[in-house]
């Protein structure tokens, strides 16, 4: 079990086998256990045994390969402050460290981004490696490492893995790790030796996460087999750009878009496409932009196959390319008690146990040629450096950009070893991948690739193939071969620099060293945000970002066939949008357009976030300045965790106004009244109002949505309402409503917001029709027949889960946190869990607010992202910094670091973060010193 596979999963058809043989497996490991554990887990394996596994934080240690003696030095928390003289030692030092703390973690992660998860857990992840290894990623991290990255890079790489391996020195699995010792009952796995390409290959796993547009693209595409052109449009409206303001709003491209023009806006020579919606929010609905939308079922097929071969991706960092947010926003001098700027960042992503995120500091004791490093932060656990955090003059936050670096092709096959291509047969690249399974006989594949390093998604399930040879298409597509097939186009899957930028960033020293660094972070392409010491805030779009031809914007599926569908090339670096110390004061990105689609010749993208979060930021902001008011770090703390629900403050009133004959489901309406749209854990109203809500979209759109678009997330095992610790799957429930069977639903988020609003003055659309049934009498013929048929089924959907006495409903019974272990701890009997599991947590906040605990409205109220991190930068005194993680430094569970910062997050608080050798000292708890 990977990371996240079946934490959210229910039962799929064809995978009965599958689940049967994990669940089998895990029944071993149990009995296992109660065999050897204590009292609580028998006599053999004891709390003593368990503990064997964890760091030593005090003392020496003797690390062949330092040149020099390296201080580690964690605080009350387990968060460690490393001390060294050169940069190798630095970089040595923190893979040891790293390894000590999450070495699990790390190899877990190196085996998926590998495609080889089956080493570790048997055959059940053999669909999975086979799909991974279809993309590739370490065999594109393996070039990158050859022939991209710096000598200075690869050092470093090189150092940091020495660490790790000086840690795995002489250690058995149970030596590192309970999982180990928990897989040893099953299999012979033993921990390999670390690489640099193990490090660089993580990037790969998180840009796959971060990817932008692709099920959108995928979602659009099988609309057309139910929805008209203008129903889909009404799907995706165009981005609000008269009410939630872009980022970018005083940089000039005048020269550029005069330049575009004269070029004719044909997409060539690294020029884009002035005739696309340039990101406004729904650029096609089906075809209009040359696509392959007239391929009929090849397509839909094709893409209804997909859906369940990514669904069953482990994620890395987030919600398989759905769902993902994050808030930065940087506030200048001007603005601030301090007169220095104020830096904010609280990236979302899955919540995942241990946390994505490792805290850590490295500082050279004397900033040098020798030792160039004095940068604190969050890490990636396997990967050295610092991703997000500040040195002694800079600081740095990232969100999710989501242009579109990803398209998907229909290829049409002619026999088993070409493709077809402006007319021509051209031959397929083949590799074939052997796959090594655990308790099991090795697998071996075929990889195919068109001429331009395009991997076909579509022959890793038999499903996908045998569908693609039967396809029937139009004339649309040329009329000879033997079926179709899905490529993917995708940006990371070619060799790149982003490790270098990791680097880069940590030793930049003012705006013109960061925009080098920033110059080099290709992929995933994220909003940059920067403040200095120096009282200067800026933004920046980094990437390796396609261009297309003209009238192509990459909504939805293309034909391979066509040579015109290629993209012409790549937005250059100097014409990518950026600001620096804007008039107004402050920069907010939340994954809201970058740029106006009327300021900027290029499409960046037809997928925007819709804004929601962003600008509520900004009226936070302007709100605090308004009349001279000044923000400090704490506002920027009670900022993070505003939980204002924009979607409530649209409907609330409309609510208010129908008449229902029913006292209770009066009763729970009545909750509404005066509520002040905060989305508390303790607060009723928020609990009845998230509930209307889903039913809303159930009933609005659920029953004509193409069946094709249900995916697994959309009907969720969730734990049950009021359960007090982890539980096992007997106990959980099928949480899907009272959707019908074939019926697909919204996920909720704010391009929903967006759908509603619009059509909020359209009381008569058919989208507020609803169709009478056996289960419920009667029909809805318009907006408030159908509102007010949400607010019942609300009402009885909410007593049977939180019972009829609405004096005992909150939002936080509803909506809560299970932090899960990764692999192990994702599904099985409760034992297991409980000894790897935490929670629940009541939690406030929602979808598409500030305080971004997001929920899927398809699949029930449980959180499932989370600001998985936050932190306030204080670049005026950096010791007066705060920062939190949402578990612990530590990835053993018995550690007293596995989640000892969950409770803070959970309530919204933050830890000092210490940054200054004397603040370090002061903080310090353990002190370990590395010797050579």
């Amino acid at each position: 079990m990977p990371p996240n596979t079946t934490a959210t999963s229910g039962d799929k058809p064809g995978k009965s086998g599958r689940k049967k043989g994990r669940k089998a497996r895990l029944i071993v490991l149990v009995l296992v256990l109660a065999i050897i554990g204590g009292i609580a887990y028998g006599a053999y394996w004891s709390i003593s045994t368990v503990r064997a596994s964890f760091p030593q934080t005090k003392g020496s240690i003797t690390l062949e390969g330092l040149s020099g003696p390296v201080d580690v030095q964690r605080d009350g928390y387990g968060i460690p402050q490393i001390y060294a003289d050169s940069d190798e030692d630095l970089f040595m030092a923190q893979g040891y460290v790293q390894a000590q703390d999450r070495f699990y973690e790390m190899d877990v992660r190196r085996h998926m981004t590998s495609g080889r998860l089956s080493e570790m857990f048997g055959k059940s992840q053999v669909d999975n490696d086979e799909f991974l290894r279809t993309l590739g990623w370490d065999r594109v991290a393996q070039q990158e490492y050859d022939t991209k990255l710096s000598p200075a890079t690869k050092k470093h790489l090189q150092a940091y893995a020495k660490g790790v391996n000086a840690y795995l020195k002489g250690k058995d699995g149970a030596d590192i790790s309970l999982e180990y010792a928990a897989l040893g009952f099953t299999n012979d796995y033993k921990p390999a030796q670390w690489t640099p390409v193990d490090s660089v290959s993580w990037l790969k796993a998180m840009a796959w996460d971060l990817r932008g547009n692709m099920q959108d693209e995928i979602d659009r595409a099988l609309m057309t087999s139910r929805l008209g052109p203008q129903q889909i449009a009404e799907l995706y409206p165009q981005y609000p750009y008269d009410r939630n303001q872009a980022i970018v709003q005083e940089g000039q491209y005048d020269e550029l878009t005069k330049s575009f023009k004269q070029s004719g806006g044909d997409g060539e020579s690294g020029s884009g496409d002035s005739s696309a919606n340039g990101g406004s929010g729904g650029g096609t609905s089906g075809g209009g932009s040359g696509t392959a939308g007239g391929t009929g079922s090849a397509l839909q097929s094709q893409l209804s196959g997909l859906y369940d071969v990514l669904d069953d991706l482990p994620t890395a960092v987030g919600v398989n390319g759905n769902g993902i947010g994050s808030n930065s926003w940087v506030v200048a001098g001007k603005y601030t008690i301090t007169g220095k700027p104020l830096l904010a960042n609280d990236p979302h992503l899955s919540a995942s146990l241990p946390s994505v995120w490792y805290q850590m500091g490295l500082h050279c004791r004397t900033v040098s040629a020798k030792c160039r490093y004095d940068v604190s932060g969050y890490t990636f656990a396997g990967m050295p450096g610092v991703i997000i955090g500040h040195n002694q003059t800079i600081s740095w936050g990232m969100t999710n950009s989501g242009v579109d670096v990803t398209d998907l092709y229909l290829e049409k096959l002619s026999g088993d070893d070409g493709y077809q291509y402006d007319g021509k047969v051209k031959p397929f690249t083949t590799r074939e991948e052997t796959i090594k399974v655990a308790g099991g006989a090795a697998k071996k594949i075929v990889v195919r690739q068109t001429e331009d390093g395009m991997p076909l998604l579509s022959d890793r399930a038999d499903e996908l193939v045998k569908v693609g040879k039967k396809a029937t298409v139009d004339t649309a597509a040329p009329d000879r071969g033997d079926g179709y097939a899905v490529a993917l186009k995708w940006t990371a899957l070619e060799p790149g620099t982003s490790m270098d930028a990791v680097f880069a960033m940590g030793k930049a020293k003012d705006w013109d060293d960061f925009r080098a660094a920033a110059k080099l972070f290709d992929v995933p392409s994220q909003n940059l945000v920067y403040a200095d010491t120096a009282n200067h805030i800026g933004y920046q779009l980094p990437g390796k970002i396609p261009t297309r031809a003209k009238r192509v914007d990459g909504s939805i599926p293309a034909p391979g066939w066509d040579s015109k569908y290629k993209w012409t090339g790549y937005i250059g670096f100097d014409e990518l949008p950026y600001e620096y110390d804007p008039a107004r004061g402050y920069i907010v990105t939340a994954n809201q357009a970058v740029v106006d689609k009327d300021k900027y010749p290029y499409t960046l993208t037809t997928d925007w976030g819709y804004g929601t979060r962003s600008q509520r930021i900004t009226d936070l902001i302007k709100l605090k300045i308004k009349g001279g008011g000044k923000i400090s770090t704490d506002d920027m703390r009670q900022m993070q965790l505003d939980d204002d629900s924009q979607i409530a403050r649209l409907l609330v009133t409309k609510l208010l106004d129908i008449n229902l004959d029913d006292p209770d489901v009066r009763e729970a309406q009545k909750l509404l009244q005066g509520w002040d749209y905060r989305q508390d854990a303790d607060s009723a109203a928020a609990a009845y109002f998230n509930a209307v809500w889903r039913n809303i979209l159930k009933l609005a759109f659920g029953n004509k949505l193409p069946k094709e678009l249900r995916v697994e997330g959309q009907c969720l095992w969730v734990d049950p309402v009021d359960s007090t610790g982890p539980v096992d799957d007997t106990d959980k429930v099928r949480e899907c409503g009272q959707r019908e069977a074939d019926q697909a639903q919204p996920d909720g988020g704010d391009r929903w917001f967006e759908v509603v609003r619009n059509l909020m003055d359209k009381p008569d659309s058919a989208w507020w029709t609803t169709p009478e049934s056996g289960t419920r009498p009667g029909a809805d013929h318009n907006r408030d027949e159908l509102f007010a048929r949400a607010m019942i089924d609300a009402r009885w959907e909410l007593t049977a889960k939180l019972g009829k006495d609405i004096d005992t409903w909150s939002w936080g019974r509803l909506h809560r946190l299970f932090l899960k272990n990764q692999t192990l701890g994702t599904s099985g009997p409760g034992f297991l869990q409980y000894i790897l599991n935490r929670g629940p947590w009541k939690l406030s906040g929602g979808e598409a607010a500030v305080n971004a605990t997001g929920w899927n409205a398809a699949g029930g109220y449980g959180v499932v992202w989370v600001p998985s991190m936050r932190m306030v930068v204080n670049l005026d005194d950096l010791d007066k910094s705060k920062w939190i993680n949402l578990s612990g430094a530590s990835g053993h569970a018995f550690s007293a670091h596995y989640t000892d910062q969950t409770g803070k997050w959970a309530n919204g608080e933050l830890l000092d973060w210490s940054f200054s050798k004397k603040a370090v000292d002061a903080a310090t708890s353990d002190t370990l010193v590395l010797k050579p």
